[in-house]
């Protein structure tokens, strides 16, 4: 699945589309605007993307986060708008928090904690020795100008998130979490033919050359590849965790979830 499809979002405040490293500065005219008529409140700018250390970055999400929402509540908007499949657990972790050492022990530790219903504790624990920010904290109490925070879903198949808080405005955001921008559905080519989008991935061939398909050459590939036809064929959705799991689709923005369209003009 070696592909690097152009990434471009439409800004949900005006209809026009820019690329992914743009459309950030653009939303944040409109944000500025939204101050100017009613500065009462505190909000942010978060640029979500698929963490860039682990592969493709194509994927993004800008949210107005407002103040009063917790890390809960980002938490469940990403898991209904790109990651929710068997209810894995999942953290926020600010990297520079981390610490050296612990390892195993802090594991241990952490586990009693939660076999004993001991919540805060292991928050705590966890948030000394990882980092991990508590997702009872509301976002004023972490967010701030430049903070980058990870997050992970599915400590097995992991699926990782950078989230990067691009500016603070001093106005309450329309709800907790407001969706300005995504990345359109992206132009992922059968691995076959070359030429049509994509409508479906072979779990089985997940990290070969040849796991894309169109209708058309996933019926060929069926005939070869038992597992495909079983339980390997996943449709092709715009998110990061595309193939991963049981991951299906999310619940948010479902217009923009599917496959992208070829324009035959």
């Amino acid at each position: 699945m070696e592909q690097n499809p152009k990434s471009e979002g439409k800004c949900f405040f005006c209809g026009e589309t820019f690329a992914k490293a743009g459309i950030n500065r653009h939303i944040q005219t409109h944000l500025k605007q939204k101050a100017k008529e009613n500065a009462t409140g505190r909000s942010y700018l978060v640029k979500v993307e698929s963490n860039p250390k682990w592969g493709n970055s194509s994927y993004f999400l800008s949210l107005w986060v407002d103040s009063k929402a917790t890390m809960e509540d980002l938490d469940e908007f990403l898991r209904d708008i790109w990651l929710e499949c068997c209810g894995h657990m999942s953290a926020f972790t600010n990297p520079k928090n981390r610490r050296q050492g612990g390892g195993m022990w802090d594991f241990f530790e952490a586990e009693e904690l939660l076999a004993k219903g001991k919540k805060r504790e292991y928050e705590k624990l966890m948030e000394e020795a990882n980092g991990e920010v508590p997702m009872s904290r509301k976002t004023d109490k972490v967010f701030y100008k430049g903070l980058k925070l990870e997050y992970e879903y599915d400590f097995g198949s992991s699926t990782e998130l950078l989230l990067t808080v691009m500016e603070e405005y001093p106005v309450k955001a329309d709800k907790k979490m407001v969706l300005l921008s995504r990345n359109e559905p992206l132009e992922w080519l059968c691995d076959t033919c070359k030429k049509e989008p994509a409508t479906q991935i072979c779990t089985v061939h997940n990290w070969d050359d040849d796991s894309l398909f169109c209708d058309k050459c996933a019926e060929k590939h069926a005939k070869k590849c038992e597992d495909f036809e079983e339980y390997a064929a996943m449709p092709v959705v715009n998110s990061p965790r595309m193939g991963v799991c049981a991951y299906e689709g999310g619940s948010i923005d479902i217009e923009r979830d599917g496959v992208f369209v070829k324009n035959h003009d």
